[in-house]
């Protein structure tokens, strides 16, 4: 097994990235689709200093992406697959730090129905032994602090676009959201976009970002973490050759590695996973139609 490598980085630290100083204009933001694994945009208003925002998750206030410049701030938010359709609301504290007070941004959820996929894989990889089972819960703590990433942007040095593209090329294979079930038994989700492609294929950064971890997991294979900052980070894994180290930083298109088979797979593709607010939501949202 290869050695992980975590850089985890603190809320409040900068991403030193060369961003550009114009916020970007409504056309470049995700696709908004305010269903469970979906993306919300929420209108702040305008404001001299970018608006702090949180949504609570459990007994924690984990702070929410914000764009724009002093004429308009817009936050984009992530919603989990297991949110219950309905009322939801996040805070928000005007002025940055320095506001008055928070207020509750409130929003709906809508439904969304997801399909049911079913895969047949080793049975070790869905029966699992202690030892894979002790490896299992090690990655998924370790891989729950990469989650929670939060480097921050000097307001006014927006990313020039939230919009991705795809990794590889290719057809998908497997979409977000889907009810997976394993040799006959259910499982989660399906937490991110698989796209068919052969082993050795490119991979592409699908934003700038910076490499956050590598590693190699039980379920996922061999795996690179990127952070676009703000809490957006992007995992692409199963790969066959991983051809960064943490620290690196990534433009847009730049090769990070190549497509394998690695991990609980049927055999050859790309799982791209995105994360937005500690919470996978759908990849294609992020995508040109």
């Amino acid at each position: 097994m290869m050695n992980r490598r975590a850089a985890l980085a603190g809320t409040g630290s900068l991403l030193a990235l060369d961003l550009g100083a114009k916020p970007p204009p409504a056309a470049v933001w995700p696709q908004a689709l305010p269903v469970p694994g979906g993306v919300a945009r929420l209108a702040l208003g305008a404001g001299a200093a970018r608006p702090v925002a949180h949504q609570r998750q459990g007994h924690l206030d984990v702070p929410v992406l914000v764009q724009g410049d002093a004429s308009a701030w817009t936050a984009v938010v992530g919603i989990a697959l297991a949110a219950p359709p309905g009322p939801a609301w996040i805070s928000v504290q005007a002025d940055g730090a320095d506001g008055a007070g928070s207020r509750p941004l409130p929003y709906t959820i809508g439904t969304k129905q997801y399909p049911q996929q079913h895969l047949t894989v080793p049975p070790r990889m869905v029966d699992l032994s202690p030892e894979d089972l002790a490896r299992h819960q090690r990655e998924r703590a370790h891989q729950a602090l990469v989650i929670a990433t939060f480097t921050e942007q000097p307001a006014g040095r927006a990313a020039p676009s939230l919009r991705m593209q795809a990794p590889v090329p290719g057809p998908r294979s497997g979409s977000f959201g889907l009810r997976r079930v394993f040799n006959g038994q259910a499982r989660s989700p399906h937490s991110g976009m698989d796209i068919a492609a052969a082993t050795g294929t490119s991979i592409a950064a699908p934003l700038l970002a910076r490499v956050i971890d590598t590693g190699d997991y039980f379920f996922n294979g061999n795996t690179v973490w990127l952070d676009h900052g703000q809490g957006l980070l992007s995992m692409v894994c199963h790969l066959s050759a991983i051809d960064v180290q943490r620290g690196d930083v990534l433009q847009t298109g730049q090769h990070l590695g190549a497509v394998g088979a690695t991990g609980r797979v049927t055999g050859p593709h790309l799982h791209w996973s995105v994360v937005l607010n500690r919470t996978m939501v759908d990849p294609a949202l992020f995508v040109p139609a």
